[in-house]
């Protein structure tokens, strides 16, 4: 298993010099996690960007790390805005691997739990899972890409039939 960071929330960090948050060019967040699991797994940080930011070129440069990767089962860390737009992307490009897109709604600096819960069900579920597909691990579930999206109103994923 392989675990890329693009960024997003769940990687976002306070600057004390501007006041605002950032998605800093590190894993810090993600390696906590999994330092708590007794676990090793494969982490690589690939884009640090807040998920708005991402562009058609960042999808491409996953896809090859994907691609190149002898892996088969993928957790990519990623915000939650575009999220939907990156397994829709993935989904046209791969059928044999486990994909499983993860991100939080809120910052790990800010709420630990949420992105220490989604990161280990996404893992729970890649590694249990037998069938290859690109997923989204969000709000306690993780479907197909195409059956879970955010509900912008109420700050959470939701199962779509």
């Amino acid at each position: 298993m392989l675990i890329l960071n693009s960024g997003g929330t769940l990687n976002k960090r306070y600057n004390p010099l501007n006041g605002e948050l950032m998605v800093p060019f590190d894993n810090n967040a993600i390696k906590t996690i999994l330092e708590s699991t007794g676990n090793i797994y494969d982490l690589a940080g690939i884009v640090y960007k807040d998920s708005l930011d991402m562009t058609l070129d960042d999808r491409k440069t996953i896809a090859k790390v994907i691609m190149e990767s002898k892996d088969d089962k993928f957790i990519i860390i990623h915000g939650t805005d575009t999220m939907h737009t990156t397994a829709e992307f993935l989904s046209t490009i791969f059928d044999d691997r486990k994909i499983v897109l993860v991100g939080a709604m809120k910052p790990f600096e800010i709420d630990n739990v949420e992105a220490a819960l989604n990161i280990g069900m996404a893992i729970g579920f890649a590694n249990g899972v037998s069938g290859a597909g690109v997923y989204i691990c969000m709000s306690g579930y993780v479907q197909p890409w195409n059956k879970l999206v955010k509900n912008r109103k109420f700050g959470k994923f939701e199962v779509v039939q």
